[in-house]
Order: structure tokens, then sequence, then C-alpha cells
């Protein structure tokens, strides 16, 4: 039995697709473009992972080891071509208690448990659940996200080394200046050539042009050093100092009690994030993924990352866009871009440094632009007010809370606004049919709808035999068996009888299991044929 049982669950999974390029052949100039976009890439993960690391209170490296590792690992087994995977500032801001509380080591252990609760619902297949996410919320969700990156590229325009103050004067308008230099180029280029990706020239002309001049505005470098070595392998567990000055974690079931929550909230927002964000990119490229096969690919990254000193992540909305627009289409180009960044960290930090963040906000405005689902604005007024009502309410709880949050609440109103509907539905049209009384119920039978299909039946004014018609109904829940049950019982006390008739196969099949159903000689017991049912009644102990 065990065997047979592990053989077909074998039989479910599916073989994952890791080929470099699924749907694009492998020219050189398809990986001219790859790597070009890899490139553009790497160069807008650095300020993104150092300032997810300060917003998470760790070492800047904690935040780039994660990009670097995350990215990698993802591009290589993900589930869809062309996203990116990185340090987010939505986990980020999960993390900041955390790691003021315990520590960075118990950061680190939160993360490959985090890594594994992953695994595990992507070999239970639960990403698949993500296809009950509406399309209000998904809007909802883009918008939110694209106001959340805006946001995020604010802190740039404070002056180097002290967060409370801003820009302002002649250094202020210089890099207001320069941002807007780069999103003209970034929008003028790809009208003139295609030669390299349109956010890669801006970043390199804005940056050629502030080198040249020695104009004085603040650079990758005023944020923080990256330069580092290669990760190695690092046990968070044991007694003594750490990493980064911080105390190791004890090998402890208290320990456990301490970051199991919070690893089950990153999993759930890292998830939901990737998820998301893969169903965003198949609809850009036109391109299949496995949901299952991504939260894997999630999982094992975060798993490996938490063991050589990462701070963890998920897929990246903005960084995937500036791939995808910039012609990224396969593997190579998420494998390019930590390949990048790993060699900027390890070999070129001297030179990273020097590019002004003007260039990267620049490049994350026009992400912002690109992402914002601006057709959402004008059918506000078209859809119907409650998907409206969700599509504002995602955004702002994206925005003010977190992306789980958003969507999840999202989900709910949707699902409440849909039981409602369903429920306002069902009515019956009444006939005389020799000697009975037939309800024709039209609308499902289910909890929201128990009551209003009760209301329907005048049993003191009935004849003896009352027919109720399922042609153009579902009974769904168990709800619906106390209901229908119900009604039986209200005739039965009258010395009045009731027959089910034309009930869909999933019903029969629901009501034969629950025990109401009283099938007579005449009658097919596989039901073959059509077939008026008595009822039975007590069997769920309530009327």
């Amino acid at each position: 039995m065990p065997r047979a049982l592990l053989a077909r669950y074998a039989a479910r999974i599916e073989r994952p697709d890791l080929r470099l390029s699924p749907n694009e052949i492998l020219t050189p100039a398809r990986i001219k473009i790859e790597l070009l976009s890899g490139l553009t890439v790497a160069l807008a993960l650095v300020p993104e992972a150092v300032a997810f690391a300060f917003v998470a209170g760790v070492h800047p490296l904690v935040g780039l080891y994660a990009a670097f590792m995350v990215g990698l690992i993802t591009a290589v087994i993900g589930g869809r071509p062309g996203m990116i995977s990185g340090a987010t500032g939505a986990l980020a801001v999960v993390m900041v208690a955390l790691v003021a509380q315990h520590g960075v080591e118990y950061l680190f252990a939160t993360v490959v448990l985090m890594g594994l609760l992953q695994i595990f619902a992507g070999i239970m297949h639960w990403g698949k659940f993500i296809r009950l996410v509406p399309h209000p919320v998904m809007l909802g969700f883009v918008n939110g996200l694209a106001i959340v990156i805006f946001l995020a590229q604010m802190t740039q325009f404070k002056q180097p080394g002290n967060p409370d103050a801003w820009l302002t004067g002649m250094q202020l308008y210089t890099m207001l200046g320069l941002v807007g230099l780069t999103m003209l180029i970034i929008w003028g280029l790809p009208k003139i050539t295609n030669i390299i990706p349109a956010p890669l020239a801006g970043i390199g002309i804005v940056a050629g042009l502030v080198i040249a001049f020695g104009i004085n505005v603040p650079t990758v470098g005023d944020m923080a050093s990256i330069k580092g070595g290669l990760p190695s392998f690092h046990w968070m567990f044991g007694e003594g100092e750490g990493l980064y000055g911080t105390m190791l974690a004890p090998f402890t079931l208290e320990t456990l009690w301490i970051i199991l929550p919070y690893a089950v909230i990153l999993a759930a927002i890292g998830l939901i994030e990737s998820l998301l964000t893969l169903n965003l990119v198949g609809e850009i490229t036109g391109q299949r993924g496995g949901a299952s096969q991504e939260c894997i690919a999630q999982g094992a990254s975060n798993v490996v990352t938490g063991f050589f000193g990462g701070m963890g992540g998920c897929a990246m909305i903005g960084q995937s866009m500036i791939n995808v627009k910039s012609g990224g289409r396969t593997r190579i180009a998420g494998i390019a871009a930590a390949v990048f960044l790993l060699l900027f960290i390890v070999a070129a930090s001297s030179w990273i440094e020097m590019i002004p963040l003007a260039a990267l906000v620049g490049v994350m405005f026009m992400v912002v632009i690109g992402t914002f689902a601006w057709n959402s604005l004008t059918i506000l007024r078209r859809v119907p007010r409650i998907d409206a009502f969700v599509i504002l309410l995602v955004t702002a709880v994206t925005v003010y809370e977190d992306l789980a949050v958003a969507v999840v609440v999202g989900v709910i109103v949707s699902a409440l606004a849909y039981a409602w509907n369903a429920a306002a539905r069902i009515h019956a049209v009444t006939r005389d049919e020799e000697g009975a009384k037939v309800y024709d119920v039209e609308g499902p039978l289910f909890f929201g709808s128990a009551d209003g299909f009760i209301e329907l039946f005048d049993v003191k004014n009935d004849p003896e035999l009352v027919v109720i018609e399922f042609a153009r109904s579902r009974v769904v829940d168990q709800s619906a068996l106390q209901a229908i049950e119900a009604v039986a019982a209200k005739y039965e006390a009258a010395g009045k009888k009731v027959q089910l008739r034309h009930l869909s196969r999933d019903c029969h099949d629901l009501l034969t299991k629950a025990g109401h159903l009283m099938v007579d000689s005449d009658d097919d017991p596989d039901y073959e044929i059509a077939a008026d049912y008595s009822v039975k009644t007590g069997i769920l102990g309530g009327h």
C-alpha cells in the first residue's frame, strides 16, 4: 500500500524544464542581449540590496550576498526564465524586528527555515493556489508595488551619512537633472537603436558625465562600500561570536520557537510576491512557467543563502521588469546578473561605487512608469464597484502594510463579494404537475444562499407532494445539505412529502454520501436514469 501511494505521488511530479532557453534560439545576437540585460540588472541590484540591508539592520554584504545567491539559484532552476530574484524590501521590513532583538545569526537560521517551508510548499503543489487571486487583486498588487518602488527611491535624495536631511540647493537640482537625463535616454534611445539596452546606456552615459566633469552628486560608494570576498559557508549555531560581531544562535528548541513565526511570514510573503511576479512576467513575455518549480527554487535559494551569510530574498518585480524591458528572455540574463554582481563585490567595487545614484534612480523611475497599470485608472468607473474597491484596497494595503496582507485581504474581499452575489441569485419558479407542486430552483445552493433557499417554500399552503427541481441549481456544501434537510423536515412535520429531481452527478454523490437520498427499487442506484428521490431527515441533527 505505501509503495502504491508513493508511485501515485511520483506520477504527479512533473519533470522541471531547466533548459537555458526554452523558447528562444541561442544565437550570438540573443546571447549578447541576454548578457547586456544581465549587466543592467546587476547595476540596478547594487543600491537596492544595500538599501534593503540597511532596512533590515544588517551589514550591506548580507544583502549583496543574498542578491547574488538567490538570483543565481532561481535563475538556474526557477519556474520562469526572465525573472530576477534577490533581497527585497517586503522581506526586509519583517526581518528588522528579529535582527534588532536577537541578532543576525538568528536571521540566517530563519532564512534557512523559510527556505525549507517554501520547498515543502512546492513539493505539495501549493503554488497552484495563486490561480485563486482575482485580476483586480493583481492590478492592485502591480500598482502598490510600483508606488513602493517609487517611494523607496526617495531615500536616494537624502544627504550621504545623514538620513534625516534632504539634498538642497544646487546638489538637489543637479540630482534631479541627472535623473531626468537618464529617463530621457531610456525613453529616446530605443527610437534610434537597440544595440544596447536603454537602461544600461542611461547608466553609462550619466556615469561618464559625472566622472568626467567631477559633478558633486551622491554615488553608490556614499551609501556603503560594496567591497568583499567570496561568500563562504557559515554555521549559525553554537557558542561564541559569529559574523559581524554578533553572538551565534544556540541550537535549541527555544531558538526554533523564536524563528518559526518569522520564517512562516517570510515564506508566505516571498512565495506570494514570487508567484505574482511569475504571472506578471508570463503575461508580458507570453511564456508559461511552473508555480511549484518556482516555489522549490525560491526555497532552495534561501536555504543556501542562509548557510552562506545572506538575508534571503524572493522575486523582484522592479528588476524583473528591467530585464524583460531590456530583452532578457532566457535563464542566461538572470545568471549573468548574479555573476556580474559577484564580480562587482570581489573585483570592481571601486568602479561601481563611482556610479551616481541619480542614474540608478532614473532607471527605477522608468520601471515605476512601466509597472504601474495606468489603464486601471480609466477602468475604475467601468468595472463593478466591488472590483474597483478591491483594486484601490490592495494598492493601499500594499503601500502601508505589506504584500502578503494586501493579497490576502483582496482575495477575502473578492470571495465575500462573490458569495454575496451568488447568494442573491437563489430563487425559484413554481408550477403545478399532476397533483404536485414543482419548485424550479435557480442559482447555487451553498452557505450564503441556504437561508434564502429555505424561505422559498410555502409549507402551509403546498399540496401533499412537493418536487424540488435542481436542473438549474447545484448543491455545494454542508450548509446546503442542512437546508435541504430543514425543508424536508418542515414538510414531514406537516404530513407532506418532498422529492428531489434532476440532480447533477456531483450533487447526487454529495447527497448520497450524506445519506439523504432514499432510492426506491425502480431507481438505478448508480444514477444512470433521471429519478425523483425522497429525502431522509434527522441525519445532520438539525432543522
